[in-house]
């Protein structure tokens, strides 16, 4: 497996991950080329020449910094991608907090966030729509 920073061609190769994992709730092309033009930092993990997972983060100053997304496809989760693409986040965002929304009911993801020392911080009703689903925001402090 090779990370590497996301680029404008893995839009592409990104939105049918987006259109499996999230449904209704996928991002747009406009969405990636959004974050991608705002210069947040993204990453793609390849293996094999193809995309198995994504992953971005927003620095909003010195002390403050958000997950984005963390996607890996379906045919690749259990494997460590998900790991990896964090750990780049996290040294990335270095000595700042970093904070992140996640589904309230993907236990998976919060576990995975859990053991990266994030802990629950609020709630935010509705936030995923159209399902409506809320959010956990956590934060791992600096």
């Amino acid at each position: 497996m090779r990370i590497s920073r996301f680029r404008w061609w893995h839009i592409a190769e990104v939105l049918p991950i987006e259109e499996d994992l999230f449904g209704a709730e996928k991002w747009s092309a406009a969405m990636f080329w959004n974050e991608l033009a705002q210069r947040h930092f993204y990453l793609v993990a390849e293996e094999d020449e193809k995309v198995a997972g994504y992953a971005g983060l927003a620095i909003v100053d010195r002390e403050e910094s958000w997950v984005q997304n963390i996607a890996v496809d379906r045919r690749a989760q259990r494997g460590g991608i998900g790991r990896r693409l964090l750990e780049a986040l996290l040294a990335e965002a270095g000595r700042r907090k970093v904070l992140l929304e996640v589904a309230v009911d993907n236990a998976p993801a919060q576990r995975l966030y859990a053991a990266y020392d994030f802990e629950p911080v609020g709630l935010r009703r509705g936030y995923y729509q159209p399902s409506n689903t809320d959010a956990v925001v956590m934060m791992r402090s600096a």
